[in-house]
């Protein structure tokens, strides 16, 4: 994926700042709206006017930015130190470094091994531990659902987007965000079963989540409790 440098375009009489990606795994032009700006993706070799994309969804745009502006007001103060609390599958658990084998989290805490720590920073490793347990659970689940829903994914790739949580390539690449292990176990089902959805089913249509809800109860409920609860799921201010 190329990018080119960040530009500036006047939506609604707001300044916009964005950037253009050209990507292979694109197979048609959106505009991504995130915690850090506005980006045009536009299919690897396809000549699309990025600036008529974004008039054309100027309400829309502007919508999503004004709640991201609202987003980092809500990302929590959290420090690096044992006795803070980070959620893991939706429950906070309090950070504990201990003299001890290995990495582990239980009912209520998160064990780091302290020897580990002191080799990095209590940060990198917690981050390391997420993203190995983020890498088991979500393969399980991923792997679990497709039986289920009798489909065959490529493979899964791990992402480090601070709210884009998954997606699903055209050569069957399912992506999912490694956060997605601070969030309640249903939350996480309803995200991988959505894009092993789109294995079968390209858009958002009908169909298409009528499927999703052969698998997942009350999806509509778990896809809300993402949208509104995403910012806790940064570590804290530091991390954005």
């Amino acid at each position: 994926m190329t990018k080119a440098q960040r530009q500036e375009i006047d939506l609604l009489g707001n300044a916009v700042e964005y950037e253009v990606q050209h990507s292979s795994d694109a197979t048609e032009p959106r505009i991504d709206v995130d915690i850090h700006g506005v980006t045009v993706v536009v299919p690897q070799g396809e000549e699309v006017q990025p600036t008529e994309l974004l008039k054309e969804n100027a309400v829309w745009v502007v919508d999503k930015q004004r709640n991201y502006d609202t987003y980092r007001d809500q990302v929590p103060d959290r420090t690096f130190e044992a006795g803070e609390s980070f959620p893991f599958l939706g429950q906070d658990r309090k950070l504990v470094i201990e003299p001890r084998q290995k990495h582990g989290v239980d009912e209520d805490s998160v064990r780091l091994r302290k020897s580990a720590v002191e080799q990095s920073s209590i940060k990198q490793v917690l981050e390391n531990f997420y993203r190995s347990r983020a890498r088991e659970y979500l393969t399980e689940r991923t792997d679990h659902f497709a039986e289920q829903m009798g489909v065959e994914y490529e493979k899964l790739e791990l992402r480090n987007q601070r709210t884009r949580w998954g997606s699903c390539s055209t050569g069957g690449t399912i992506s999912l965000n490694w956060r997605l292990i601070m969030a309640p176990a249903d939350v996480v089902d309803y995200l991988v079963v959505h894009e092993l959805a789109h294995l079968t089913e390209q858009n958002h249509g009908r169909d298409f989540w009528r499927l999703v809800g052969e698998y997942v109860l009350e999806y509509k409920e778990k896809a809300e409790w993402l949208e509104q609860n995403s910012a806790k799921l940064i570590f804290s201010k530091e991390d954005l």
